[in-house]
């Protein structure tokens, strides 16, 4: 075989593997980003309840009872606006307790609530924390970008964790 017909080969194999690493990052960074995305999307559900409670119906729940998934109880208002109501809903998942009285938000148009607070703002993002440790994974290992990797790992363990000691 020629010099010439190596050296094209040569060639042609290199872009090959060029394309194939161009591929792998695009799709690599695409699977990331989706997952960063999905991770705000599941956590604005709650959070913009807790961030944005400026002309929402402000109050406290009182805790008389938890089933598996939710607990119930009196509310009583603090803002200006906002009405009594005998039975309110709030996730158990919360880390609320019986008896105690929580700060919460109503969301519009339901008689379910949301804690407010240091507590529920950071409950709220607790699906961005899980979604940042998931892209870690997929940032260091499909990226090969190792130091993001471990930045997004640190900041999802950080999220979870102060989620988890502040309920």
């Amino acid at each position: 075989m020629p010099a010439h017909a190596h050296a094209r080969a040569r060639a042609s194999r290199r872009r090959g593997l060029v394309a194939l690493r161009l591929g792998r990052l695009a799709v690599m960074g695409a699977v990331a980003v989706l997952i960063l995305i999905a991770g705000v999307w599941a956590s604005w559900g709650t959070a913009q309840h807790v961030m944005l409670s400026k002309g929402r119906e402000r109050g406290t729940m009182t805790v008389t009872s938890c089933g598996e998934d939710r607990c119930t109880g009196p509310y009583r208002p603090t803002s200006v606006g906002s009405t009594a109501r005998d039975l309110v809903v709030v996730d158990s998942e919360v880390a609320v307790e019986r008896g105690r009285t929580y700060a919460v938000v109503v969301k519009p148009g339901s008689d379910e609530v949301v804690r407010t607070g240091t507590g529920g703002l950071l409950y709220a993002w607790v699906p961005l924390g899980g979604a940042l440790l998931l892209a870690s994974v997929v940032v260091a290992g499909g990226l090969g970008r190792s130091r993001l990797g471990w930045a997004f790992g640190g900041a999802g363990l950080t999220l979870v964790t102060a989620a988890f000691l502040a309920l």
